[in-house]
């Protein structure tokens, strides 16, 4: 994929994994859609992309969404690339979280992200062509102690993405299933407590971790070459994520189920 001319829509654009995906894409001659709730901070990283396009809106406000999805879609034509990236981490042992950090994790963290894509897929099948990026996490490969919820949610938009790629590849989408390890971000700051209070201090292994823009440049790369599932991590948790690797073949099985009518048989039973 060449990214010069095509238009990337990238949620929880604001800071991250997100800020540093957006500079990249701009840098490659993209042209970004950068959405996330802080306009003023949007701004920021606007000033570093170029010509683009600031979306504010929460991603759990799902009119504030659609009206977001029309102007996206309007700007230049159409949306090339979408990135399903805001997310919430958590540090909190299972025992002591309340039932309402999973609710809040999983609401934005899955069912936003997926309220997101449905809205963009009708548009890509009709062009016949799109990419979707799917900010997962090793923990959404491999199940990480104090982060239940965290997991819960990755796993899904895993799951989600997967499916969804064996439903669009006829239509010329790809999607591709991200799972970084650790990136230096704020989300252990901005992770939750049991009791839903924001934690406001960082993990060693965080601010240690790839720098954002490093792990930019190698999902880009990977989603250029077509890679349907991208590890972006190093030692023990990069080792995690290839022992959890799906193998291609079973990518190729499942999608070509749906070549050979698998759904339109389904739907008519």
């Amino acid at each position: 994929m060449d990214y010069t001319g095509k238009v990337a829509w990238i949620t929880g654009a604001s800071s991250g994994i997100g800020a540093a995906l957006a500079r990249e894409l701009a840098a490659r001659g993209a042209h970004v859609v950068l959405s996330g709730r802080d306009a003023a901070r949007l701004a920021e990283v606007a000033a570093d992309c170029g010509e683009t396009l600031i979306l504010a809106f929460d991603v759990r406000d799902e009119a504030a969404l659609a009206d977001a999805t029309a102007k996206a879609i309007d700007w230049k034509g159409g949306v090339d690339i979408a990135f399903a990236n805001a997310g919430i981490s958590q540090r909190s042992r299972a025992l002591k979280t309340s039932m309402q950090v999973y609710r809040d994790i999983i609401e934005v963290d899955l069912l936003a992200q997926i309220a997101f894509t449905q809205g963009l897929i009708g548009h890509m099948a009709e062009r016949g062509s799109g990419a979707l990026g799917f900010i997962s996490s090793i923990a959404g490969k491999v199940g990480v102690p104090m982060r239940t919820a965290y997991s819960a949610a990755k796993f899904g938009l895993a799951g989600y993405a997967d499916a969804l790629r064996a439903e669009l590849t006829v239509n010329g989408v790809t999607v591709h299933t991200i799972y970084p390890g650790s990136v230096a971000t704020n989300v252990s700051r901005n992770a939750l407590n049991a009791d839903g209070t924001q934690r406001g201090r960082s993990d060693r292994a965080i601010d240690e971790g790839i720098p954002a823009d490093v792990a930019a440049r190698q999902m880009l790369d990977e989603i250029a070459k077509g890679t349907r599932e991208i590890i972006v991590a190093e030692g023990m948790e990069l080792a995690m994520g290839e022992a959890r690797r799906t193998p291609e073949a079973l990518f190729d099985q499942v999608a070509g189920m749906v070549a050979k009518g698998y759904m339109d048989k389904l739907e008519q039973q």
